[in-house]
């Protein structure tokens, strides 16, 4: 049932009573067979879609700025985020930046640029480091205070630098861009141990934002989660912040990514429970729902 928020009467109704609202806990480890509705990695484009789908039910309009947007694995673009959220109806979302690095995956972007694109909806592939190609779409002019924006950074271990998230989270005066932020908890131990050269180590640096990036190893998945979660919100300043675990089916349901989802809309956290929900087989009549994480397994419970 919708509600208005306990202490602040001037914000909207939610779609969700406060009790449903996240939160986030830490508890003693499970084995993967008690996860009734894991979301699986080939999903997570799914999730994007189906949460950008319900919001702008709320905005009636949307942007959208993809900064790794080909398709990891170049033949599956049933697998790519772009290609979902340009098929999603009612096409609210008008303007789509979609930006990578690899020449390859801009060749498959302009594919759907050319397929996708019509009257009244704008689609940019941007070839490129995202890194640097950010500041262009940024002074656009399209995106203004009251464009509602959604930023998905879904980079594969350090690609993102965090001056480009800050930059990305200061650009609005209002309600600041909504941000799909992965961090790689599958592999990321892996990825810092192996580091040995100085310009890694820069690379590294400049990914975290901060000389202390060692310290991330050997943390718990959801710790290092969770310590992303505060820094979205001391850091940059977003109201609300939530870490989303995303599952491997072929390694055990091992956790392989955190999606950080940040925003400063009150609408939005509950209606990314609805999407996780409905995408990883939840039933959305379920009633008693919170994030509930462990140090290996993130689930709805």
């Amino acid at each position: 049932m919708a509600c208005r928020r306990r202490g602040h009467p001037n914000l909207p109704a939610l779609l969700f009573d406060e009790a449903e609202l996240p939160t986030i806990e830490v508890v003693p480890e499970k084995n993967f067979q008690s996860l009734r509705h894991p979301l699986w990695t080939e999903n997570k484009a799914r999730l994007i879609q189906e949460y950008i789908k319900l919001f702008t039910y709320v905005t009636k309009h949307g942007a959208y700025i993809d900064g790794f947007a080909a398709p990891q694995r170049r033949e599956r673009l049933d697998l790519c985020s772009a290609k979902l959220v340009l098929e999603a109806e009612p096409q609210r979302v008008r303007d789509l930046w979609l930006c990578d690095i690899d020449p390859k995956g801009v060749a498959l972007l302009r594919e759907l640029q050319e397929a996708y694109e019509s009257k009244g909806r704008r689609i940019h592939v941007v070839e490129g480091d995202f890194n640097n190609t950010y500041e262009t779409i940024l002074a656009s002019g399209r995106i203004t205070d009251r464009t509602a924006t959604f930023a998905l950074l879904d980079q594969r271990t350090f690609e993102c630098a965090w001056s480009t998230v800050e930059a990305i989270a200061r650009h609005k005066k209002g309600m600041k861009i909504e941000v799909f932020y992965f961090l790689a908890t599958g592999w990321i131990d892996r990825s810092i141990a192996a580091v040995k050269r100085e310009i890694t180590a820069a690379r590294v640096e400049r990914w975290w934002g901060r000389p202390d990036w060692r310290t991330l190893r050997g943390m718990q998945g959801i710790e290092r989660a969770n310590l992303l979660v505060k820094r979205f919100k001391d850091e940059l300043g977003y109201t609300f912040a939530y870490p989303y675990a995303i599952h491997d089916s072929r390694l055990g349901g091992r956790t392989m990514y955190h999606m950080i989802h940040a925003t400063d809309h009150p609408e939005a956290s509950p209606l990314m429970m609805r999407a996780y929900r409905k995408v990883s087989g939840r039933s959305d009549q379920e009633t008693h729902v919170q994030l509930d994480f462990d140090a290996h397994w993130g689930e709805f419970k």
